[in-house]
């Protein structure tokens, strides 16, 4: 897994678009040291955080994620390590083909360690999510009803609906997901999301 800069690349976009690290954080509803303990990367956000700093500017997190390198040559086919890492450093999340120009879809393989919540927050964004759960067990809640589900279940929801994801198992889980549209959402802030 390649290491990405998450302070100096919030604080590039922020930059690109004249906005203070305080004007960002009250579009944002966030404090002003977030934005610059995130910018120090002092901090790692949770990606229900940083998707809502995002969405103030607005950047979808696979442009965020994306960065400005598009490789001119098309590529198929990826190594683990090749993977982008948009997790928040308890939850890991990596995304396939980040930087592909023009995905419409983003797949993800998502690693959940014992304990690990997507946060009391509920998540809704625009788009279909759907995944199938490869190691362990996920406790999946959608639109008000909860299931466990293990390796071999999978799931597919409409992703406006309010849904959180909790490892409640001893042992880490492993889905492999997919949803569209890739960038989640150009939504507004008041909305968390997962990714």
């Amino acid at each position: 897994m390649s290491g990405f800069d998450v302070g100096a690349r919030l604080k590039q976009l922020r930059m690109l678009r004249d906005l203070s690290q305080r004007e960002l954080a009250k579009r944002a509803g966030v404090t002003n040291s977030t934005i610059s303990l995130i910018e120090q990367n002092s901090v790692s956000p949770s990606v229900s955080s940083l998707k809502k700093i995002l969405d103030a500017m607005p950047v979808s997190i696979s442009e965020f994620f994306a960065g400005e390198e598009n490789s001119p040559q098309e590529k198929f086919f990826y190594r683990a390590e090749e993977l982008t890492e948009i997790g928040d450093g308890n939850l890991s999340w990596r995304l396939v083909a980040a930087r592909h120009p023009s995905r419409d879809m983003s797949i993800i393989h998502e690693h959940y360690p014992s304990g690990a919540d997507t946060g009391e927050d509920m998540l809704e964004h625009e788009g279909e999510e759907g995944g199938v759960i490869i190691t362990g067990t996920i406790e999946l809640t959608v639109n008000g009803e909860t299931q466990c589900l293990h390796a071999g279940d999978a799931y597919y929801f409409d992703s406006r609906l309010p849904h959180r994801f909790r490892n409640t198992g001893d042992a880490d889980c492993v889905i492999v997901s997919a949803n569209t549209p890739p960038g989640f959402s150009e939504g507004g802030a008041s909305t968390h999301h997962r990714r």
